[in-house]
């Protein structure tokens, strides 16, 4: 406890950093559309240290090392190489995913299926989110009990008061900002440990690295020392969890370009590879210096191998303030996970909770109060979670389980089957949901502690908790389901599929010669790589209420769509779905905004399709039609 005022002091200037950012982004924040994604304005960069920050958790990074001590290079497709390749796989549906119309994933289903799904997959990925921040949480508690011998308690609340203020601040854009600063935290302390670790390993053993690295068994360094069969069980069972996660899809709609996703996506696989290389050599210098742990073998020797890297600090004679800078940097990898997974909870809860079933209606003042106090929900949740799950890398496993079970095939299946419908979706949910708690809770309970777990034992295909059984049945329902029922209407599948958007633009009508009223120039945004956002603001009649102006707009033109319940309703006359004009809530409840986004190079055909719009929203609801006015904004 000596060092704890300085971790204190130190903490409380890195929190205040952040604390400074989330307020310089909170000064951002007008509309729905900037809170949940940025704006749309991130970059490579940013999506990149983002999306390797927010999978690299300091509880996580325990873990692994503790595995690389007790099993080597093999011990990389439970947890190493399925973070790699679901990045990597991740940047290949970027193009799919962005050309979507939607900021989650239950918005996204319901787009595709209809509205049932929409709710259920909400609270899955709630609990998912709620689970993968225990993980963080429970990870910072385990250092600051070695380090400082302090509780669970004040451990949970340093890191949930410190993501709370600046996420419920600065929104996503807070999140990727901080995550960059985070991963550089991180990463640094990773390479000062390896050096550190290596050398301490090297007067231990009196041996340099070549010769530590020539004494370890042959079995050490092969990474198919489980066998392709363990393998292929672990690929299978963890990496679609992984790729269907939600925090990863919103930064793809967060991001301004699909290059930008992309190459961003392709930077945090190679980001998160060279953390975890890191990793292993550490690992391998530890094997030297607690050659006891080594021998105890997996799992028993997990208890040991996960917290000897704080123990090599804490027994190093390091000085207080560098056990401080230590300790601070491992906080940043459990707030940059925690950020993240609150942030993505939270959007679930404001726009596919509260905005979809609650207040169809509510504005966007209303919608930025809920997410900000979803944000504090979910953290609170964490934290009183952190006291009752016991395993780390077994909270972040179970959550993913639940999540590749349960939506797996029905997102996939969504974006790439045509002939699946919202029956098999809704019957292959339910299967795989059902079925997967179940084998969790009986893996659970049967379990003898020390002993490796119940239903790995009556089979390697129930490795994971079954989860491989669990995806099994959810994919052969959806499908079987799916051919029974009715196909899917054109409408829900035009986001998704070209053809079908082309039929359905077929019939929509061609825009006149109509150029923008004066004024109408004012209303535009330029954003990077030369893509717009046109915006303007349309007041509504005061006898109607803002479900019953949907109603009528979608009553008048057949055009008008209303994919996603009664949130927006968007003009289909183009192709591209996600570039059609659409009407949204104002932030105010008598007011509403008309928005647009598309190719820089296309300003004139943009700005016609929103004079178009506003007409026919002006003619239908009974408005006079005003002067449009408004601003530039550049960036």
């Amino acid at each position: 406890m000596d060092g704890y005022p300085i971790f204190m002091m130190l903490l409380s200037g890195y929190i205040l950093l952040l604390i400074g950012t989330g307020y310089y982004f909170n000064k951002r924040q007008t509309s729905i559309r900037e809170f949940l994604l940025a704006g749309k304005r991130a970059g490579a960069f940013s999506v990149g240290f983002s999306a390797a920050a927010s999978w690299l958790t300091a509880g996580a990074l325990l873990a692994v090392v503790g595995f690389f001590m007790l099993l080597g290079m093999g011990s990389i497709w439970g947890f190493v190489a399925p973070n790699v390749i679901a990045l990597l796989v991740i940047a290949l549906l970027v193009h799919k995913i962005q050309s979507i119309p939607a900021m989650t994933q239950p918005e996204l289903l319901e787009i595709r299926y209809g509205s049932f799904l929409r709710t259920p997959v909400a609270l899955i990925i709630i609990v998912v989110m709620i689970l993968f921040a225990v993980a963080d949480i429970k990870g910072f508690a385990m250092v600051l009990q070695i380090f400082y011998g302090i509780s669970n308690l004040q451990a949970a609340l340093i890191v949930g008061f410190s993501v709370a203020v600046y996420v419920t601040m600065g929104g996503f854009s807070a999140v990727l900002a901080t995550d960059v600063i985070q991963f550089l935290c991180l990463s640094f302390f990773v390479l000062i440990m390896s050096v550190l670790v290596l050398s301490g390993a090297g007067t231990v053993s009196g041996m340099g690295l070549g010769q530590m690295a020539m004494a370890m068994e042959s079995s050490w360094w092969n990474p198919m020392s489980i066998g392709l069969p363990m393998v292929l069980i672990f690929c299978f069972a963890i990496i679609p969890g992984w790729v269907t996660e939600q925090d990863p899809w919103q930064k793809i709609w967060a991001a301004r370009g699909q290059k930008s996703a992309q190459t961003g996506f392709v930077l945090g696989a190679l980001l998160v590879a060279l953390v975890f290389a890191g990793c292993a050599f550490i690992a391998l210098g530890l094997q030297f210096i607690y050659p006891e742990i080594a021998r105890m073998g997996f799992p028993m020797g997990m208890a040991k191998a996960e917290p000897a890297l704080l123990n090599f600090i804490m027994d190093g004679g390091y000085s207080d303030l560098a056990v401080a800078l230590f300790a601070v940097a491992l906080a940043s990898a459990a707030m940059s996970c925690t950020d993240t997974f609150a942030a993505s909870g939270a959007s679930c809860i404001a726009r596919d909770i509260y905005q979809r079933r609650i207040n169809p209606a509510a504005s966007m003042r209303q919608m930025l109060t809920v997410n900000r106090l979803s944000v504090l929900f979910i953290i609170f949740c964490a934290t009183l979670g952190s006291f009752f799950i016991h395993s780390i890398i077994d909270a972040i496993h179970i959550a993913t389980f639940i999540a590749s079970a349960s939506y797996f095939f029905v997102l996939m299946g969504g974006l790439f089957w045509r002939r699946g419908t919202g029956s098999g979706a809704t019957a292959s949910m339910l299967t795989g949901f059902v079925l997967q708690c179940t084998l969790v809770i009986l893996d659970l309970l049967w379990t003898v502690p020390g002993a490796p777990p119940y239903l790995e034992t009556l089979h390697p295909l129930l490795t994971s908790h079954g989860v491989i059984v669990a995806m099994g049945a959810s994919g052969i329902v959806y499908v079987l389901v799916s051919l029974a029922s009715k196909p899917a209407e054109d409408f829900r599948l035009a986001p998704f599929f070209a053809d079908k958007a082309r039929l359905l633009t077929q019939s929509a009508p061609q825009n006149a010669a109509q150029r923008l009223m004066p004024g109408m120039a004012d209303v535009l945004e330029v954003i990077k790589d030369n893509k717009v956002y046109l915006r303007v603001r349309v007041d509504l009649p005061q006898h109607l209420s803002w479900i019953e102006c949907i109603q009528q707009m979608d009553a008048t033109h057949p055009h008008w769509i209303s994919f996603g319940g009664f949130d927006s309703i968007r003009r289909c006359t183009r192709p591209e779905i996600l570039h059609c004009a659409c009407l949204i809530r104002g932030s105010l409840a008598s007011d509403a905004c008309l928005e647009i986004e598309g190719d820089g190079a296309n300003i004139r055909e943009l700005k016609d399709e929103v004079a178009a719009a506003y007409a026919e929203i002006m003619t239908t609801l009974g408005i006079e039609v005003p002067e449009m006015t408004g601003r530039a904004v550049r960036s």
